[in-house]
């Protein structure tokens, strides 16, 4: 249990966002979070599980005509 816990404007600096935005994440429950008496403090793992849910890879597209010659 060695886990950090980040305060909302720490996970807004990672995600490089304005605060606002990590509070939404909170208020709709799109993101794990611990509420501590009035603070709200957000599992290090919850962000990086957050950032892969939502990483999109670069899709490979074949060329339209085929090879040159």
């Amino acid at each position: 249990m060695n886990e950090r816990y980040l305060s909302v404007g720490q996970v807004a600096e990672v995600l490089g966002t304005t605060v606002r935005f990590p509070r939404r994440l909170v208020a709709e429950r799109r993101i794990r979070y611990v509420k501590v008496g009035r603070h709200v403090r957000i599992p290090e793992s919850a962000v990086q599980a957050y950032i892969d849910a939502h990483t999109v890879e670069p899709v490979r597209r074949r060329s339209r005509y085929g090879r040159a010659a």
